[in-house]
């Protein structure tokens, strides 16, 4: 029997509408790949095993009824970062210890109301806060992917997943989900993607519902998915996306049945080039892979325009103090009172202080002082204000572009996958992770990594597409052109299931 887990989501869904295996045989493959391969991969921090099988017996009943629904059956997993009814919810933080909270994120509620199976909690970066899933109380995620010597043979060194939506990227290319549930706050469903061969979407702030979702930065946060392929992407965001009262940044506009526009082509499609993303110190894969790219949508009939964003070196800086102040702010609630756990000490200052110091890991800390610090008295108009100034010009720069381009091409990352420890010492070079991806945030615009190649070491590369507020539409079928041109990246050999 074909491996069900190798499917892609597509492909599942069409196997369980002709009956040729049972949502509860789709699940079990997949729980039961997760049991061999999660002690060396660390995806999952809560696998849910009588949860998802309950939900598949849900499933195979509405198919044989012929009441079935768009996911229905389709096994999933979902980022610690979305609250779950009455499952352990943690931000993968100490902090938050056993919280099991009392109501369901509204994507989350979504997904289960289109049908999907939840396979269990994934690991993350804690409080969405890393680029590497180093982070995470719970653990470093190990990418599925090595690095080939000239020999051919894989290296014994682990890459990182890529962060903060580690577990997701992970266990969609190690095939321990069809697709998986993420956030991004600067990167963080992008780059992720483009270390490990997945497909990830942000979209336009404002698409999907923020509720229920551990916040990090509010005005920057977006959920969005990480699957196997692009058609597999646009059936996760369509059923993901939606209006939420409860959420008043969460946009009432229509979902547009993005899977309809796959197959559209690029003919008379302006893409941008900004030369200020050819930055210093890229590698010369990940330039000529760009290279590739653009030459990819020339030939599929895209025109190709060089354009300017000139505050684009000011992203990164400007982010890296909108984000921690928004965070400092949003961590503030962790304080051993209500949830979590609590360090007692002589008076409540002490507990407090006890606490936060005791639940909150090394990154989370350093974010909170730099945050309180650019808020503080004397520092907001120096720092905060003006990177909320800059953070406006950054929009402005792509308003005008728009007037231009229709969409625009970037490499996802600077360079590929790393080893664990390489960056982790010097939070400069990892916060650089971010260098192509957080104007995206800035703007509040979607953005999305599709698998273009892979490295001399035979690890992948990601390209991104940045679009026009509310189009995702635009960027699913031109990501459809580049995986179509690339062709789909070979499975990471499962050195895994080899101990």
């Amino acid at each position: 029997m074909t491996d069900l887990t190798k499917l892609t989501m597509a492909e599942a869904r069409d196997g369980l509408a002709k009956k040729t295996f049972t949502a509860l045989e789709l699940t079990d493959a997949f729980l039961g790949a997760i049991e061999k391969a999660n002690p060396a991969l660390n995806a999952y921090v809560l696998p849910t095993p009588d949860h998802a099988r309950v939900q598949a017996k849900d499933s195979d009943k509405r198919i044989a009824s012929g009441k079935a629904r768009p996911l229905e059956g389709l096994p999933i997993g979902n980022k610690d970062l979305f609250c779950t009814r009455g499952i352990r919810t943690t931000a993968c933080s100490k902090i938050l210890g056993e919280f099991s909270p009392t109501y369901e994120s509204t994507v989350g509620q979504n997904l289960w109301d289109a049908g999907a199976v939840m396979l269990g909690k994934l690991n993350n970066d804690e409080f969405a806060m890393g680029s590497s899933n180093e982070t995470s109380a719970f653990g470093n995620v190990v990418s599925p992917w090595r690095r080939k010597g000239k020999d051919g043979k894989l290296a014994t060194d682990k890459l990182v997943p890529g962060g903060s939506s580690g577990g997701s990227s992970a266990a969609v290319a190690a095939s321990l989900c069809l697709a998986a549930t993420a956030t991004d706050t600067g990167g963080s469903i992008r780059q992720p993607a483009a270390l490990t061969g997945t497909v990830g979407i942000k979209p336009t702030y404002g698409r999907c519902s923020r509720w229920g979702i551990v916040a990090f930065a509010s005005s920057l946060d977006q959920a969005g998915p990480i699957a196997k392929t692009v058609r597999d992407s646009a059936i996760m965001l369509k059923a993901m996306a939606s209006h939420d009262p409860k959420d008043t940044t969460s946009v009432d506009a229509p979902v547009p049945d993005y899977e309809a526009v796959l197959g559209k082509g690029v003919k008379g499609l302006r893409v941008g080039i900004p030369r200020e993303y050819r930055v210093e110190g890229m590698s010369p894969e990940i330039q000529k892979l760009w290279d590739e790219g653009i030459a990819w949508l020339k030939s599929a009939g895209a025109t190709i325009h060089d354009i300017s964003l000139p505050h684009t070196k000011y992203a990164l800086p400007a982010y890296y103090i909108v984000a921690p102040a928004e965070c400092s702010s949003n961590l503030a609630r962790y304080d051993g009172m209500r949830y979590g756990i609590r360090v007692n000490g002589g008076n409540l200052i002490d507990t407090y202080e006890n606490t936060r110091a005791e639940g909150f890991g090394k990154e989370v800390r350093r974010r909170i002082l730099i945050g309180t610090y650019v808020l503080s008295a004397g520092y907001y108009d120096a720092y905060y204000l003006k990177a909320q100034k800059v953070r406006t010009l950054i929009k402005r720069d792509f308003d005008e572009a728009w007037n231009k381009v229709d969409v625009v091409l970037t490499p996802t990352t600077p360079s590929p996958a790393f080893a664990f420890g390489e960056k982790t010492g010097d939070p400069l070079a990892m916060y650089l992770e971010d260098i192509f991806t957080v104007t995206v945030n800035m703007a509040g615009l979607p953005g999305m990594s599709v698998p273009g190649g892979l490295s001399s070491e035979g690890t992948p590369l990601g390209l991104q597409l940045i679009g026009k507020p509310f189009d995702e539409e635009t960027l699913f079928r031109t990501a459809q052109v580049i995986e179509d041109a690339a062709g789909r990246l070979p499975v990471p050999e499962a050195w895994w299931m080899k101990g």
